[in-house]
């Protein structure tokens, strides 16, 4: 099997400061405390065993998946995870944000060469998390709002965090919608994919994640229970291997 993404699927900031932890990886990981896809297949299928591929790249947007796609085809796997979305909508500034236009034409691209590639394998499409949560979650904690302050976080997201002016409301709502319109977008593709293929059902997006599931480093990454939460909720909702 093979995993498609960014820094979530990379597991980063799960194990070390700012660093990769793909063995943390919800999809492809080995860690036992996060029970990954990997780990469940393999428990009722040996033969997969080390044949996981995590071909994600922390910083990753939509427009990447083809060539992530074109990694997992190289390797001839028979099952795929896609978890993309965060980063496009993630941008410095709400202008910043990948048009969904655009989006869909990335996952097209992607889902593509898969089909063409690896006919017969299935492909796991997950929903973009609410990033909208995410500042609900954490815009009480200080901790959290300097991170985010810090590092330049998702501000199209996460700019002026306690702030309740309407401007600002209005800002994080268009946000949330960006994400709401990709998950559209990639249940839609996915769709027209054919059976081969399986959305999640938003499964992930409308997951209620709490504070204590992110990185303390950043507080915008899964940590290790983030991951074994996302491993869980997005399982139960795809292929049931």
């Amino acid at each position: 099997m093979a995993s498609l993404g960014d820094s979530i699927t990379r597991g980063f900031n799960a194990c070390g400061w700012y660093v990769d932890c793909p063995s943390r990886s919800f999809s492809t990981g080995d860690d036992t405390g996060v029970n990954s896809h990997y780990l469940r297949i393999r428990a009722v299928n040996p033969a997969i065993n080390g044949r996981n591929h995590n071909d994600g790249e922390s910083g990753a947007e939509s427009a990447d998946m083809a060539g992530q796609a074109d990694a997992a085809v190289s390797q001839g796997v028979g099952y795929v995870t896609m978890l993309i979305g965060a980063n496009d909508a993630c941008a410095s500034s709400e202008s910043g944000m990948t048009p969904v236009t655009t989006f869909r034409s990335n996952i097209d691209a992607a889902l593509g060469r898969l089909k063409s590639g690896l006919p017969n394998a299935r492909v796991f499409v997950i929903s973009v998390p609410d990033i909208q949560r995410l500042w609900s979650v954490g815009r009480s904690s200080f901790a959290a709002r300097s991170a985010w302050s810090l590092f330049g976080i998702c501000q199209a997201m996460l700019a002026n965090p306690t702030s309740n002016a309407q401007a600002d409301v209005d800002r994080r709502n268009r946000v949330r919608q960006r994400v709401v319109d990709y998950n559209t977008q990639l249940a839609q593709a996915c769709a027209a994919y054919g059976s081969n293929c399986l959305f999640d059902g938003n499964a992930v997006f409308n997951y209620p994640f709490a504070l204590g599931q992110l990185s303390g480093w950043d507080y915008f990454h899964p940590n290790a229970s983030g991951q074994q939460a996302l491993a869980q909720i997005s399982y139960a909702a795809g292929f049931g291997w």
